[in-house]
């Protein structure tokens, strides 16, 4: 019998990542020097292609790149705060001579124009040097961070995975960091989704794939996990509507959706899309939550959601 060992897991994570279809699969065999983290080729081929009709110039690319690289990383959670603003708002490049240049890092809207890749065992020198097991990147962005551990190993647990994220991995390349929407700890039965600034118990499984699907208990949260975050549309959902930094916290606190949360805003969501006056009854629902269960935040979500929407814009 073959034992499954974290490069087995790793195996297995890939091949169900690649089912998603959009992904591409990279080894760390890719045109960067080891101190980078960023795909430089990818990301600025996206510009390009975004942005040709306003005819991006190469040294507009490299502004947007230098603005990016420059977040410092003397204070990790600050950085990671302002490049996720950064993410949502986008950057304006001055022109001289035309109307100024806005450029969004991730197109949230046309899924297909973005590039999706998973990268094993990049790498990177930083402090000291680490490889980290799995990173998912968005047009040369390193958005997702996997950490495996392999469940037969003795001594090796899915918390040894957090430790490798929280202590190892902000303490040696923070530059890795600065950019992550989330990370992933993985030992094959236990699988779990939560912040590099989290404490471990607010790491949680993702149970559910679609919205209205019974919750089944015996469901491989392995698989519910991947098909039910890392799905291409289901990630830049997550990336652009469900991660929350306070404006004003003495804790370093990043909001990651938990999947009741996110069912729950977007069920209400799409009621009151539904409901709309004239032609519907105006009334969105009644919303019903355990004590402790995060229901301010899945109506700080739902209110996101709702300010964001096309529709409503349409209907003032």
């Amino acid at each position: 019998m073959t034992k499954f060992t974290e490069e087995r897991l790793e195996q297995a994570i890939i091949e169900l990542i690649e089912k998603e279809k959009i992904y591409e699969f990279k080894s760390d065999k890719i045109n960067r020097s080891l101190t980078e983290v960023l795909i430089k080729d990818d990301f600025s081929q996206y510009l390009k292609n975004k942005y040709k009709n306003k005819k991006i110039t190469n040294i507009e690319i490299n502004e947007v790149i230098q603005i990016i690289q420059s977040l410092t990383t003397n204070n990790l959670y600050k950085s990671n705060k302002e490049f996720f603003r950064i993410l949502n708002e986008g950057i304006i490049i001055k022109r001289e001579k035309e109307s100024d240049l806005h450029i969004q890092l991730i197109d949230f809207v046309n899924i297909n124009f973005n590039d999706f890749k998973v990268v094993k065992q990049l790498e990177i020198i930083g402090y000291e040097k680490r490889i980290p097991d799995l990173i998912l990147y968005i047009n040369g962005l390193p958005i997702v961070l996997f950490e495996f551990k392999s469940a037969i190993r003795k001594n090796a647990t899915i918390y040894d995975a957090y430790k490798q994220l929280k202590i190892r991995y902000s303490r040696d390349i923070p530059d890795l960091l600065k950019y992550n929407a989330f990370c992933i700890i993985s030992d094959g039965i236990n699988n779990k989704i939560g912040s590099v600034f989290s404490n471990y118990e607010f790491f949680y499984s993702w149970r559910r794939i679609k919205e209205n699907e019974i919750l089944d208990l015996n469901q491989d949260t392995l698989i519910s996990l991947i098909k039910g975050v890392i799905s291409p549309k289901r990630l830049l959902d997550i990336i652009q509507n469900f991660i929350f930094f306070p404006d004003t916290s003495e804790k370093k606190q990043k909001i990651i959706c938990r999947y009741p949360q996110y069912y729950a805003a977007k069920n209400i969501f799409n009621n009151i899309i539904k409901n709309l006056r004239p032609k519907g009854s105006g009334k969105g629902g009644t919303y019903f939550g355990a004590t402790g269960c995060g229901k301010s935040y899945t109506m700080l979500f739902l209110s996101r959601l709702l300010m964001q929407s096309i529709k409503l814009k349409t209907q003032r």
